[in-house]
């Protein structure tokens, strides 16, 4: 069934669009040779040399506009590649869903730049790979197109064939991967259709083959190289750590202020008016009132310590000294649904990796507690290669977004140790999380 479907969804009709178009991009970059010929031949005759019997200025004149026209060609040729190389990227991401990043922009216009232009030359390069892979990719859209024309020859034959008896007409041709097929009766069509049928189930792997081919030169030719990908990735990380360390900044003064801060000068204070109480020679005046604001005093010295205690553990929670199982199990026994953890390292990872695992652990108890209904949670650590993976699982109603504000924000801090994150969590459940992560920062 997947096979009588395939050639009769959209994505078939996007692969033929694109298809049709390379093989008209194959055919726009073989033209080009034909183009210094024809640029002299036409110089030529605009100047009259061609008119001219005989014509001793023909051969200076064309020597001197050959070279002209061969260096503007090379001027052009990377800039035309950048051209292309966009357009066929915008093609791909609208026809095929598949996004090619650009190449860096190019540093200068001068011509020195134009010319030394790496990315340009790279674009070019694609641009000549276009003719070789424009075959399989015509081919699948000839047996595409051609396949539904032959499947009508059966319905039109009996409107346009309906001479009387005894007449003789030619026979009418339809195309085929192997020839053309005659056909001078109803019955021949229908052999027609069976061939186009038979194209119309192929044609869809071949283009898939064709645009694979074209898809796999797109991302080495046209997209940015591989150092460029990762000093672009270690910018945006670079970025979003001064960001993270920012916010961070700001979070520990507001709870300093707000918090410790508040509570040290309420206890200082205390203390003050509890030493006018007492009086600084003589019996207490009041020493009810003065045991009254000491008390207060020591309750507000309890209250900072344990303010500073919560600020601490928000750095770096004391129970990681002891690993990230025992981390985990502290953070199990506090959470409002029922956690089963399980740990398996044969060694203890980078502290720092430690420390983005528990608090990556947190945030995710703390948003299927607020947000899955979930009955059950299981926590997982495991080593896998190089790599420490973390897993989330609960049974709870799903839908989590990977692009909402709570995974959106692990992603970015993850992300600066080159991390990566999968969730996969479809409505009605179960939601699983996995976060990888370096052994090593």
């Amino acid at each position: 069934m997947i096979a009588l479907r395939a050639p009769f969804t959209t994505s078939a009709l996007r692969q033929a669009v694109f298809c049709v178009a390379g093989v008209a991009g194959a055919a726009a970059v073989l033209a080009v040779p034909a183009i210094i010929p024809a640029l002299g031949v036409l110089i030529l005759w605009a100047t009259g040399a061609l008119s001219r019997e005989p014509a001793p200025a023909v051969a200076p004149l064309f020597l001197v506009l050959f070279p002209l026209t061969v260096a503007l060609l090379v001027v052009l040729a990377a800039p035309a590649g950048r051209a292309l190389g966009a357009a066929q990227r915008r093609l791909a991401d609208r026809l095929l869903g598949v996004r090619v990043d650009a190449p860096p922009p190019r540093p200068s216009r001068r011509i020195g730049a134009v010319v030394s232009d790496g990315p340009g030359w790279r674009a070019l390069g694609y641009g000549l790979l276009k003719v070789p892979l424009a075959i399989p990719e015509g081919y699948g859209a000839f047996c595409y197109v051609f396949g539904l024309v032959n499947l009508t020859y059966p319905v039109w034959w009996p409107l346009f064939r309906n001479h009387p008896p005894g007449t003789r007409l030619d026979p009418v041709l339809a195309l085929t991967p192997f020839g053309t097929i005659g056909a001078r009766t109803f019955a021949g069509t229908l052999l027609i259709a069976a061939a186009g049928l038979a194209m119309l189930l192929v044609a869809p792997w071949l283009m898939r083959a064709g645009t694979a081919l074209d898809l796999a030169a797109m991302r080495r030719l046209l997209g940015p190289r591989r150092l460029a990908e990762r000093v672009r990735e270690l910018q945006i990380t670079r970025a979003r750590a001064i960001d993270d360390a920012a916010t961070m900044m700001r979070r520990l003064e507001r709870d300093l202020h707000d918090g410790a801060q508040i509570r040290l000068a309420t206890l200082a204070m205390n203390l003050g008016m509890a030493i006018e109480k007492l009086g600084a020679d003589g019996p207490p005046p009041d020493l009810a009132q003065a045991r009254e604001l000491v008390a207060l005093a020591h309750r507000g010295a309890k209250d900072a310590l344990a303010d500073l205690r919560d600020l601490v553990r928000g750095i770096h929670p004391p129970v990681l000294d002891n690993g990230i199982g025992d981390a985990l199990a502290t953070l199990a026994t506090g959470s409002a649904i029922p956690v089963a953890v399980d740990v398996e390292l044969p060694d203890r990872p980078a502290p720092a990796i430690e420390t983005i695992a528990y608090f990556c652990a947190a945030e995710l108890l703390a948003n299927a507690a607020k947000h899955s209904r979930a009955t059950r949670i299981g926590l997982g650590v495991v080593r896998s290669g190089e790599h420490l993976r973390l897993t989330a699982d609960d049974d709870g109603v799903g839908g989590a977004d990977p692009d909402g504000p709570g995974l959106s924000g692990l992603a970015r801090r993850i992300a600066v140790v080159d991390g990566r994150m999968r969730v996969h969590s479809p409505a009605g459940g179960p939601t699983r999380v996995e976060i990888d992560l370096p052994t090593h920062a």
